[in-house]
C-alpha cells in the first residue's frame, strides 16, 4: 500500500490494512515518515516502511506539488526495490495525489494488479478547498490527471454512492469501479469499553469534534453557535472540545475570542487514532459539521458513524450522503452554513429527551450496519479477486 499520510493517523489505510493481515495477507504500507520516526516499523502485524518526507498542512499549493513529488519518487524507488524482495501480489494506491499511482507503474507493466483507492474527488475538493485558484483550466487539469490515473489502474474504488456515480457520468466503465465505504472499527469504537459519561452529567453540556481543523468542516460556524447558545441560552453551560489539528487553528482561536467565548472553546490537537472513542465517550454530544459545497455534496463524514456507534447524539450538515444512509429521526439535522440552525439542533438535543434517547439507539444500529465489520468482507474479496497469486482459502 501507498499512502501519502502518516500511516499511523489514516484511518481508512489502517482498517484495510489490518483487515488483510487477519485475512492472512502480509501487507507492507509505504507512508509519509513524521520526525523522529524510524525508517521502518511493525503496528498490528502491518510492515511499515516510512518514507522520509512530511506533510505540510495549510501550505501553498505549490508546496504540496513539491511534496506530492518527491513522495511519489521515493515510493516509486521503494517500492521497485522492496518488489525484487517480496514480490507483491497487488499493489493498493491511496490518494491524494491522484497520480501517486504512476509509483506503482513498474509493477503494473510487470502483470501486478494496482487498486486505485480514491479518498477525494480531487477535482471537487480542490475547488472546495481552494476557491480562489480554481479556474477553469486548473479543474481541466486535474480531471485530466484523475481520469489518466485511473486508466492507469486495475481497479478504481470511490467511498460513497455519489463519488461512484460521478466517475460513471463521466465516463469511467463500471467494470473497472467499485464501492468500498468507510465505517468504524467496532473493537475500536465500542462503547462498552470506555467509561460512558451520562446526559450533562456535571450540569455542562459538552460537544465534541474529532478531525481536521481545515475549511472544510465548518467549525467557525461551531464556535458561532457556541456564542448563540451563550446568548440566547446564558444559564445553559457548554463547552466545545476540538481534538485535532489543521490550518484553522488559529483563525477559530480568534473568532472564539472575539465572541466572548474563548473560555468554553478548548483545542486538544490530534488524538490518536485509538484515543478518538474515548473521546466521544466523555461527550454529551457529537459534531459532524461541514460546508455546503460539490466536493460535501458526495461526501459523508466518519464522525457520523462514529459518534453514532460510541451511543453519542450526533448534530450533522444535511446533505445528500448523510440523508441516504441515516434517517430523519436518528440525528439532529442542520442547514450548513448556519450557525443559528446548528444551535438549534444543539438545543433539540437539550431540550428534548425522549427523542433524544430513540435518536441515539437508532442511529448506532443504523451505524452498526454500515460499520467497516460488516464491509470488510466484500474488500477481502476485491483484493482476492485480483491478487495475481490468487489464493484459495
Amino acid at each position: 500500500m501507498l499512502v501519502h499520510s502518516y500511516y499511523e493517523e489514516d484511518p481508512r489505510v489502517r482498517r484495510q490494512a489490518e483487515t488483510l493481515v487477519a485475512a492472512g495477507r502480509p501487507v507492507d504500507v509505504f507512508s509519509l515518515r513524521r520526525a523522529g520516526d524510524p525508517p521502518a516499523g511493525t503496528l498490528a502485524g502491518v510492515r511499515i516502511r516510512r518514507l522520509d518526507v512530511q506533510r505540510h498542512q495549510g501550505s501553498p499549493i505549490a508546496t504540496y506539488l513539491a511534496e506530492y513529488t518527491a513522495f511519489l519518487a521515493r515510493a516509486a524507488l521503494a517500492l521497485a526495490h522492496a518488489h525484487r524482495r517480496r514480490r507483491y501480489a497487488l499493489v493498493q494506491v491511496a490518494t491524494p495525489p491522484d497520480f501517486l499511482v504512476f509509483a506503482a507503474l513498474p509493477l503494473r507493466l510487470l502483470g501486478v494488479p494496482v487498486i486505485l483507492d480514491l479518498h477525494e474527488a480531487t477535482p471537487e475538493f480542490f475547488r472546495s478547498r481552494w476557491p480562489g485558484a480554481a479556474r477553469p483550466v486548473v479543474i481541466a487539469g486535474l480531471a485530466a490527471v484523475e481520469r489518466l490515473s485511473i486508466a492507469a489502474a486495475t481497479r478504481a474504488l470511490s467511498v460513497t454512492e455519489a463519488r461512484h456515480e460521478r466517475l460513471l457520468a463521466l465516463g469511467i466503465p463500471a467494470d473497472r469501479l467499485a464501492v468500498v465505504h468507510n465505517g468504524p472499527v467496532l473493537a475500536r469504537f465500542d462503547p462498552d469499553a470506555h467509561p460512558r459519561r451520562p446526559f450533562m452529567a456535571d450540569g455542562t453540556l459538552r460537544l465534541a469534534y474529532a478531525g481536521a481543523l481545515t475549511p472544510l468542516y465548518g467549525l467557525e460556524d461551531a464556535v458561532e453557535a457556541l456564542a448563540i447558545l451563550a446568548r440566547e441560552r446564558p444559564g445553559l453551560a457548554v463547552t466545545l472540545d476540538l481534538f485535532g489539528r489543521g490550518d484553522r487553528e488559529i483563525e477559530l482561536r480568534d473568532r472564539a475570542a472575539r465572541l466572548g467565548v474563548a473560555g468554553g472553546v478548548r483545542f486538544h490537537g490530534r488524538l490518536p487514532l485509538d484515543a478518538v472513542a474515548a473521546a466521544l465517550a466523555g461527550a454529551d454530544v457529537a459534531l459532524s459539521p461541514i460546508r455546503r459545497n460539490r466536493y460535501a455534496e458526495m461526501s459523508l463524514s466518519t464522525k457520523v458513524f462514529e459518534g453514532a456507534v460510541m451511543e453519542r447524539p450526533v448534530v450533522a450538515a444535511d446533505l445528500p450522503s448523510a440523508r441516504a444512509e441515516f434517517e430523519a429521526d436518528m440525528l439532529a439535522w442542520y442547514e450548513p452554513d448556519d450557525p443559528a440552525d446548528l444551535a438549534r439542533a444543539i438545543l433539540r438535543i437539550v431540550d428534548e429527551p425522549a427523542w433524544r434517547a430513540t435518536a441515539v439507539a437508532r442511529a448506532r444500529e443504523r451505524a452498526r450496519e454500515l460499520s467497516w465489520d460488516a464491509e470488510a468482507p466484500r474488500y477481502v474479496a476485491l483484493v482476492e479477486g485480483l491478487a495475481r497469486d490468487r489464493v484459495s482459502s
